[in-house]
């Protein structure tokens, strides 16, 4: 027989969950899309190369968010901090024109 404590500890890391996985993704793709903006009009690399190395970093910021979302103290922290990371990365690069 399954206690509430127990419903809500299990419904807790099922946010969780979801929130490394696709938020994390959201976040990793965001990033992305933005590094390759700046590494082309920062940098004077080719659009190939500048869209290789922001993917290459993605692989990295993905298992940072997941590991962040499980060290947060409740899910709630865990989906504002992601949903607001993406947010604020993909104002930047609403900011820099490259979404219509």
């Amino acid at each position: 027989m399954t206690t509430t404590v127990d419903l809500r500890y299990r419904l807790g890391v099922a946010s969780r969950a979801l929130a490394a996985i696709g938020g994390g993704y959201l976040l990793a793709a965001v990033a992305s899309t933005l590094l390759a903006v700046l590494l082309t009009t920062l940098l004077p690399l080719s659009r190939a190369d500048a869209v290789t190395l922001s993917t290459m970093l993605a692989f990295v910021i993905y298992p940072c968010a997941v590991l962040w979302v499980f060290a947060t103290a409740s899910a709630g922290r865990a989906w504002a901090g992601i949903l607001g990371a993406s947010a604020l990365v993909g104002g930047v690069l609403w900011l820099t024109g490259s979404l219509s």
